[in-house]
């Protein structure tokens, strides 16, 4: 059998706007995605003891796989962002420095990225640094499998799934969802994202 994913646990406080209740929730929705994606793993072993019978069947499994580590990995980046308390981007930090040449300016790659994070439907909104051409790149992702990009590796990751603010905010408070997040984030780990893979 494989090695397990394994849940990890965060160090969130209290948050500006995003209740505590809502992240306990948020947490067990990540726990099932961890759960399930060892789960879809077990059976796709199992299935390919006859490989001929279940190939139809492991195909589609495999399909699901994509979804529930994506899940798992996306809530990760998440999470680890609100961790540890907040704390702002250093002026003379590495990703901040690459943010403007990339972007013109912090606040208008910002103002962006929050305009990218009301897309309608559910998803992600994406901060991704590309190891090939060595940039930064901005995308939607819908669910948390269509649209991740090949080769490239978050820096930054807003849940804009409907389970992320509705307890809160409820569907018209989006805006002050995004808001808030960012009011919230630990950007020193968001900078440590980047540096561990520039």
């Amino acid at each position: 059998m494989a090695q397990k994913f394994e849940e990890k646990k965060f160090n969130i406080p209290k948050l500006k706007g995003i209740s505590e209740k809502n992240i306990e929730e948020h947490l067990k929705l990540y726990a099932g995605y961890v759960k399930n994606a060892n789960l879809v793993l077990e059976k796709i072993e199992e299935m390919s003891a006859n490989l001929e019978a279940n190939v139809y069947i492991i195909a589609e499994t495999q399909r699901r796989f994509g979804f529930e580590y994506n899940g798992m990995r996306n809530h990760e980046v998440y999470f680890e962002s609100l961790s540890g308390g907040t704390k702002n981007l250093d002026d003379a930090s590495g990703l901040k420095k690459v943010i403007t040449e990339e972007f013109g300016s912090f606040d208008k790659w910002l103002s962006y990225f929050k305009s990218l994070a009301t897309t309608r439907g559910i998803g992600w909104a994406m901060l991704y640094w590309d190891k090939k051409d060595k940039r930064l790149l901005n995308t939607w992702i819908d669910e948390q499998h269509i649209g991740q990009l090949q080769n490239c590796s978050p820096i930054l990751a807003l849940d804009m799934w409907e389970h992320a603010f509705v307890a809160d905010y409820q569907p018209s408070g989006k805006k002050q969802y995004i808001e808030d997040f960012f009011e919230n984030l630990n950007w020193q780990v968001i900078e440590q994202n980047f540096t561990e893979v520039i």
